[in-house]
């Protein structure tokens, strides 16, 4: 495939987010690079597309400043752009939480590799944590993981209080790429947990070094792909068509704007209910136009390094 999609984090300090965010703008403006990418005082936090050389070029401009040597990136095959433009935002964290004095470079939980993980996550003293929101987990998720019914990482503080029962476990924490259990893990450390562990490079880097061996569903992911597969020793398919309850991993934002619902619906439900999650948002006078994939990414406006300038600023920047 001509394309590759980027997916990394690094917490590190950034003295000054906005001149870094203009200057990697510009970077990534010239390299033909699409996605997301978020600036804070706390480091780095992406996902981007574009042709393999300029992939290969941003990973080596990036990795050549030392606040990033040790990033890691997390690269996967696409057959083309999984983004329709590039935004680079400065941000009060590069993950939205509410766990602003948590910093994840100074003390987080053990990172364990995708092999270690996957030794480790059926023993008797272990217990295994998805920190990411239900929409994620329901379309995919480990064998016997611990979910926290969670609409938004924001939450994750109010259910700690699940997992005092197994204070006793190692806790091992997964996420989508690692981002949201650098502070998960670092919060629990903080909360009195003693052994707490993170799948470092996440789901995705499980399924690229493992095969994905265990891991029910598919993986939610923030691009036009939506999902994609991770396992490829013992697949199957959890998730179940939002309206019909048949099994279905297909996933969609509702058609009216006004619900925009991540949930599985199948091609029959989607088609019957013209991209909405209901009859009610079916008649919604605000309702989208259903193209029959259920995603409803705005057009690129090209916007330059100079836009944006009166968003969010650090306190004193």
């Amino acid at each position: 495939m001509d394309f590759r999609v980027l997916l990394y984090y690094c917490y590190t300090p950034i003295e000054d987010p906005v001149a870094f965010r203009d200057e990697h703008h510009r970077l990534c403006l010239r390299l033909n690079l699409l996605g997301r990418i978020i600036v804070a005082h706390e480091g780095l936090n992406g996902t981007v597309s574009g042709l393999v050389a300029d992939c290969e070029e941003y990973m080596r401009l990036v990795k050549a400043d030392p606040r990033f040597a040790a990033l890691e990136f997390k690269v996967d095959e696409a057959p083309e752009h999984t983004f329709q433009k590039l935004h680079v935002r400065v941000k009060p964290e590069i993950v939205h939480s509410s766990l602003h004095h948590v910093r994840p470079h100074e003390k987080t939980g053990q990172h364990l590799s995708p092999q270690e993980f996957k030794a480790l996550k059926d023993r008797d003293d272990v217990v295994v944590v998805d920190v990411r929101s239900d929409y994620e987990y329901n379309v995919g998720r480990f064998k016997n993981a611990v979910t926290l019914d969670m609409e938004n990482f924001r939450d994750f503080p109010e259910r700690v209080e699940k997992l005092k029962e197994f204070k006793d476990k190692k806790i091992l924490t997964y996420c989508t790429g690692g981002v949201k259990c650098e502070k998960a893990s670092a919060y629990l450390l903080e909360q009195g947990f003693e052994n707490v562990y993170q799948l470092h490079g996440g789901i995705i880097k499980y399924g690229i070094e493992t095969g994905g061996e265990d891991f029910d569903g598919k993986c939610y992911v923030f691009d036009n792909r939506v999902t994609v597969d991770v396992n490829r020793v013992n697949p199957t398919v959890i998730a179940q068509c939002h309206h019909c309850n048949t099994p279905s991993d297909r996933m969609i934002n509702c058609a009216n704007p006004h619900c925009n619902a991540h949930v599985a619906l199948c091609e029959a439900c989607g088609q019957q209910l013209d991209g909405a999650c209901s009859p009610v948002c079916q008649e919604h006078p605000e309702k989208r136009p259903y193209d029959g994939t259920g995603t409803y990414p705005k057009l690129s406006n090209h916007y330059n390094p100079e836009q944006g300038l009166l968003s969010y600023r650090p306190p004193g920047a």
